[in-house]
């Protein structure tokens, strides 16, 4: 008792013990596996506005699947909506494809 008592009167500290928080949890991304009719239209409608366009900024705007960003990437190259800018083993880099005319 006596102890207790003597730790309790020095402050406290060693009588209350750390309460340890649980972090944040990241819920994890349900992105599309598949391009429904309404995705596939946004993409050509929207991705040809796009100043930067890589496989993140498809992944992240339109909630699809990493590997079909890459998929829709050389559709959208292939059909002249963007042109390439740089590649990098990992990233490639496109940019909205500007009329010559313009």
């Amino acid at each position: 008792m006596a102890k207790s008592a003597a730790v309790q009167a020095a402050g406290g500290k060693a009588a209350k013990k750390k309460k340890w928080s649980k972090g944040k949890v990241k819920d994890k991304a349900q992105n599309k596996v598949m391009l429904d009719q309404n995705t596939y239209d946004k993409l050509f409608k929207e991705v040809g506005s796009y100043r930067l366009v890589s496989i993140s900024v498809l992944v992240d705007r339109l909630k699809i699947n990493g590997s079909l960003a890459r998929r829709a990437l050389k559709e959208l190259e292939e059909q002249g909506v963007i042109k390439k800018v740089d590649t990098h083993h990992a990233q490639q880099i496109y940019t909205r494809a500007i009329a010559a005319a313009e």
